[in-house]
């Protein structure tokens, strides 16, 4: 083990706080005597993250902080749900309290769901009143929906101002770090920090500002924060920084940074060459991640359901050429909801991303950095074992109660790893089944169990045979193994996919043998392509059960990065 020689570092990602006790200028629903913003279920089915439950996972997280003693907070972006003014403003009560009371320093850093291009954009979302039933609150004075309620508090802010309530955080220089500044310089004001950018047949133009920024906490540490949103103009004519205006910033990211912020590149290498010569620990955080978060894990997902959210996240491999050309030795990402540690790079002058869960996905977790004396450690911290607000479940039942459906198996869920092994569940159902896989595929497997499968395969004796090998291969009985359900399977490939090593304790190991039984039976490598049967589209899926478990297996809770330097005279500022 490496010597500790700093202090640590806590890293937050995607918390995606939702303000559940708010006011939205909606009555919402009273449980126990208490006014609830309860997001529906509905809603929270579609998302790959929940909503409710964010608060007091953030409230779980940052007593965790609290109690290990950890004064450096990044909040790595997506801190807030979707950036609504009444959102933003009561997460920065928190964190001022957190300030107040405690001494903990946060360092912020916008991600898509915080702020949008320079003038801002409505949101919409379902509420639940008090019997149940969905109600529309957005902050579009012409609502599509009958009956919505309309308030201005569910607006999300755009560039600078949606900055302003999180100000104190890092985003402008504060007199006890011991140096700040910018890709622009040392003037924090907004005009110094901006750049232009045009739509691709140039009538579209504006000059944005960039929210990056190094500071330095600690004496020899230097958090590199850099503003990955990238917001491009497109091609038209619009009115002033409206949001039909610009793309999107979800799926652009590191891509789009090379062709629209290469300021900032040139900038990671002048901090990277000055820390070199003064000795400082370069630590680089943005919400996107810088390489491939699921190292070429889901190489089957392209090929099976085309430009997944997956897909088209993942930065090319010139991003990885041009930080490495930088020098930069160490990215921390967030956005994918995804645990894992990628490196590229020759040995003696690698890049490491390592991407960081969110707070409300599975799997639910935040990271600590601690350098020492040639590189950090970083260490994971779960809130699986977390409890669930007791409050949330009867809400959701009188929603399901208005619908006429069953309850969902996440209502009885008896701790927040549960909840959101439930909710993947139900991803399934609502957001992958319809949006991204085939029809003809989700009618054979909805329903159908390993028994079903396997004869999609092969005949009934080689089925037979072959349920019996994958028995004696994972200590299950054939009939066990027959009697599984394909869905459960799905939920479990989800899992593995975003929790990697974190999802092992949770999946029995005669299951976790069984799905590399299945892959080695009837999967194969995705590069021949999808022949268009559903049989073709099994063997391609239960085939990336490999890389998933093999990732899993070689992961691990704590990693040591070594960040290696050149000799140089070390020359103190």
């Amino acid at each position: 083990m490496l010597k500790r020689s700093q202090p640590s570092i806590a890293v937050i990602a995607d918390a995606h706080f939702h303000d559940l006790e708010g006011d939205f200028d909606f009555p919402g629903m009273t449980i126990d005597g208490q006014r609830m913003m309860v997001r529906s279920w509905a809603e929270t089915r579609q998302s790959t993250r929940v909503f409710n439950e964010s608060a007091r996972a953030l409230s779980v997280a940052l007593d965790e902080v609290r109690e290990r003693g950890i004064q450096h907070v990044v909040l790595l972006g997506d801190y807030t749900d979707d950036g609504q003014r009444q959102t933003t403003a009561s997460l920065r009560r928190i964190l001022d309290r957190h300030a107040s009371e405690h001494g903990t320093a946060f360092y912020a850093l916008p991600g898509n769901h915080d702020i949008f291009g320079p003038a801002g954009r409505n949101h919409t979302k379902e509420f639940l009143d008090q019997a149940g039933r969905g109600v529309w609150v957005t902050s579009d004075p012409a609502p599509m929906a009958e009956g919505a309620v309309v308030t201005q508090r569910m607006y999300c802010e755009g560039y600078p101002s949606g900055l302003g309530p999180m100000a104190a955080y890092g985003y402008f220089r504060k007199p006890d770090y011991l140096h700040w500044e910018t890709p622009f310089g040392l003037a924090e004001d907004v005009e110094s920090r901006r750049y232009e950018v045009a739509s691709p047949d140039g009538r579209n133009r504006y000059a944005l500002m960039d929210a990056s920024y190094l500071v330095e906490p600690e004496p020899g540490i230097w958090l590199l924060m850099i503003d990955a949103n990238v917001f491009e103009p497109r091609d038209g004519t619009f009115e002033g920084g409206q949001e039909a205006a610009f793309v999107d910033s979800t799926a652009a990211g590191w891509n789009a940074m090379l062709r629209l912020k290469p300021f900032i590149v040139s900038w990671i290498a002048d901090v990277c060459a000055r820390a070199e010569v003064l000795g400082k620990t370069v630590l680089a955080f943005s919400h996107y991640p810088a390489l491939d978060p699921f190292d070429g894990a889901t190489g089957a997902e392209r090929v099976l359901f085309g430009e997944t959210n997956v897909a088209r996240r993942t930065p090319r491999e010139a991003v990885a050429d041009a930080l490495l050309g930088a020098g930069l030795a160490v990215h921390f990402s967030g956005h994918l909801h995804v645990e894992g540690v990628t490196r590229r790079g020759p040995a003696e002058r690698q890049i490491t991303n390592v991407a960081v869960p969110s707070l409300v996905a599975y799997p639910p977790a935040f990271k600590i950095i601690q350098p020492v004396n040639d590189g950090i450690v970083v260490d994971t911290v779960e809130l699986q074992a977390a409890a669930l607000d007791p409050r949330l479940a009867p809400a959701y039942r009188r929603e399901t109660e208005q619908l006429a459906e069953a309850d969902d198996l996440a209502f009885g869920a008896e701790d927040y790893g549960a909840f959101l092994r439930a909710h993947k569940l139900a991803l399934v159902h609502h957001r992958y089944f319809p949006k991204e896989w085939p029809q003809d595929v989700v009618n054979r497997v909805s329903k159908a169990t390993l028994a079903g499968i396997c004869a999609e395969f092969l005949d009934a004796d080689a089925a037979a045979h072959t349920l019996h090998a994958l028995a004696n291969a994972c200590g299950m009985s054939s009939e066990q193994i027959a009697a599984c359900r394909m869905i459960d399977v799905i939920a479990d490939w989800y899992c593995l996919r975003q929790a990697a090593h974190l999802a092992l304790p949770a999946i029995p190991q005669e299951q976790l043998r069984l799905y590399r039984a299945l892959s080695i039976n009837f999967g194969r490598e995705p590069e021949a392509g999808w022949d268009g049967s559903v049989a073709g589209f099994l063997s391609i899926f239960l085939g990336a059960f490999a890389a998933f478990l093999d990732r899993a297996e070689n992961g691990a809770r704590q990693i040591e990065i070594t960040l290696q330097r050149d000799a140089k005279e070390v020359v103190c500022p």
